[in-house]
């Protein structure tokens, strides 16, 4: 509804980011453990830094010029780019190989509590889907799922006495293929009621 509605600010108290196999599905049902709606198809990344997500979309409009107009007679869409960017805290088998580009196959273990990762020599195509939630307060849950995407720019990790070392990425969306979306949101927020119609069996 129109109008101001305290109620319906958000504040991302506090998320998660996940990731999964690409096409991994959004979970609708919003249970008292969160980690079992997202289920064994997805990874949770763990611990980021203060700064949270950040979420981007930006759509590239090409001008059509006429000699009759100094304006534009219209605009033809050319680009859209959806992207989340965020840094991680955790190194471990999942954080390392989705910042550098990789899997957890590429680990080995020369010897008893020793392991080595190489870093590709070139970039490597590494798809996977990404998962986003945020909650406000105890009744509002925001969950964002990008069905299909790649990390396509990576922070400096820096490296320092006073701070910890993060693993900063950017992922974008890319197109899952004809009449799919490209990025879903599934929310639990009072806000909607009343504005959709509800699911009949």
């Amino acid at each position: 509804m129109a109008g101001n509605n305290s109620s319906e600010i958000r504040v991302a108290g506090t998320g998660r980011i996940l990731v999964g196999a690409v096409n991994a599905p959004a979970p609708t049902v919003f249970s008292a453990t969160p980690s079992a709606d997202w289920g064994s198809q997805w990874t949770d990344l763990g611990y980021t830094s203060t700064d949270g997500v950040t979420f981007s979309k930006k759509d590239k409009l090409d001008p059509v010029e006429t000699w009759q107009s100094i304006s534009p007679a219209r605009f033809i869409y050319a680009d859209r780019d959806l992207t989340l960017k965020f840094s991680m805290l955790q190194f471990n088998e999942d954080t390392l190989p989705f910042f550098l580009g990789g899997a957890k196959s590429d680990f080995r273990s020369p010897s008893t509590g020793v392991y080595t990762y190489d870093v590709p020599d070139g970039p490597t195509f590494d798809e996977r889907a990404l998962g986003l939630e945020f909650t406000d307060g105890k009744q509002v849950t925001y969950r964002f799922v990008i069905p299909r995407g790649q990390v396509t720019a990576t922070d400096d990790i820096k490296l320092a006495r006073k701070s910890a070392a993060m693993l900063g990425v950017t992922f974008t969306a890319l197109s899952p293929g004809d009449n799919k979306a490209l990025a879903t949101f599934v929310m639990k927020d009072a806000a909607y009621d009343g504005a959709i119609p509800p699911v009949t069996p």
